[in-house]
């Protein structure tokens, strides 16, 4: 894939991180232009001649290398080579966006690690959505010479990429929420698939329990225009072949299901959208453009943060649904079956996917706490608020285990309900294939 500043999605973010996509450079010209705006400037700039946070009225010289130092900090456990490496293509992205002032040929060396497998060594902790420093430092770091890379064996030269920062040049590189974006960009990516994934688990669920196809007709869905909720009607429409039911109405996991994960859609639909926002733009301070350094705030992550805490409770409100089909797929009123889809009568069958089923929805609930709620105050006051994006998109990330697990238990329990003749028997690997079958990715661990 080719970056130019302007179309990354979060597609291409996954790609290139786990993916093995290759990234080349499209077009250098407008970080080029930033930076030669940059060199012309003449009057106090927030971190090219003066210091950081609290420090923003104190002039320095040449301190620059001193800023990567002290926030090249991290704590927790370390954050994988997939993760970093999404991180530095949306660091590159955002440079070739222009804005930043930096050297430009920081990007070519960003490319070479991205192409030849160097991530840098990142830890979880270190960032409140005001700007990922701690990574970004680590990363300026590496390219001094001055931490060492993490080297794909397979990939990677002898020969690590190299950078030499000037002291102008760091304040510009750190200053930008690349890493959150990265997180949010592959949770984004992973929910799509496993949203898509959901509808096909459904309709086995519908076709297993003779659930009504009547709330998913097409006029019920023009009576509601939700975009969300008629795109699951519709393709669920397509995957049911059963004739329809007698019941007049089934229970909600069936008959409000287009509703429910519809809405789940919509959200992701929204968070994708205003993720690749800022994929694509220079949220850099200060901004270099149209001549001038202009002080601003579009570090903030109040946008990216808000729209993740709405998709993971989206992502409960469909996954509780999950588990209301797999209560009813245990209910041989439902399935003609005996309880709990048992080989013999009084036998538990497979009741503990529901055990398994709740404990999962219970992370899914806790992860879904809204991080947008809470601030931060730090700097000896110079940085009153937190928007806590970098909380909201490892959260996210965190969902995707809870939420499979959730929608494998209803499948397993709809393939058996399909295939009565299943003898009882040990769950773990007939949950497990349909943990492979919901996605081609294996499962997402922190």
């Amino acid at each position: 894939m080719e970056l130019d500043g302007a179309g990354l999605t979060c597609a291409q973010v996954h790609q290139a991180a786990y993916d093995g996509a290759r990234v080349t450079i499209a077009s250098l010209d407008r970080a080029r232009a930033a930076w030669a705006t940059a060199q012309e400037l003449t009057g106090p700039v927030y971190g090219k001649s003066t210091g950081v946070g609290a420090n923003r009225d104190v002039m320095l010289e040449g301190a620059g290398l001193g800023l990567l130092r002290s926030h090249a900090c991290g704590a927790g456990p370390p954050i994988g080579p997939a993760r970093a490496r999404a991180m530095l293509v949306v660091r590159l992205n955002q440079l070739l966006a222009g804005g930043s002032g930096v050297d430009p040929a920081v990007c070519r060396a960003l490319a070479y690690a991205i192409e030849h497998g160097y991530t840098p060594p990142l830890r979880t902790y270190g960032a409140i959505g005001t700007g990922d420093l701690t990574a970004l430092a680590t990363t300026a770091l590496c390219l001094l010479g001055e931490l060492p890379w993490h080297r794909d064996p397979q990939r990677a030269p002898a020969d690590p990429p190299r950078h030499d920062f000037a002291p102008g040049d760091a304040l510009p590189f750190i200053s930008s929420g690349a890493a959150t974006l990265a997180d949010a960009a592959i949770a984004g990516h992973r929910l799509r698939l496993l949203l898509d994934a959901a509808v096909d688990v459904a309709a086995m669920s519908f076709t297993a329990v003779d659930a009504s196809a009547e709330p998913l007709a097409a006029a019920v869905q023009e009576a509601r225009p939700h975009p969300g909720q008629a795109a699951v009607a519709a393709r669920l429409r397509g995957l049911l072949s059963h004739e329809p039911t007698t019941r007049i109405q089934d229970p909600y996991g069936f008959r409000a299901f287009a509703q429910v994960h519809g809405a789940a859609l919509d959200a992701l639909a929204r968070a994708v959208a205003t993720i690749e926002v800022d994929l694509n733009s220079p949220t850099e301070n200060p901004l270099i453009a149209g001549g001038l350094a202009w002080h601003n705030g579009n570090f903030h992550s109040a946008p990216v943060a808000l729209a993740l805490d709405a998709l993971r409770a989206a992502l409960v409100q469909t996954a509780q649904l999950s588990t209301a089909r797999l209560a009813t797929l245990m209910d041989p009123a439902y399935t003609g079956h005996l309880p709990f889809l048992a080989d013999s009568p009084g036998a538990s069958g497979a009741l503990i996917l529901e055990y398994v089923a709740q404990d999962a929805l219970s992370d899914l609930r806790h992860l879904a706490t809204p991080v947008t709620t809470g601030t931060a105050v730090i700097s000896r006051g110079a940085e009153d608020h937190a928007g806590f994006a970098t909380q909201a998109a490892r959260h996210t990330l965190r969902c995707l285990e809870p939420l499979e697990v959730v929608l494998a238990c209803e499948r397993t329990a709809a393939a058996r309900a399909l295939h009565p003749a299943t003898p009882d028997r040990p769950l773990t690997e007939d949950l497990e294939e349909s943990r492979r079958a919901l996605s081609r990715h294996p499962p997402h661990r922190l």
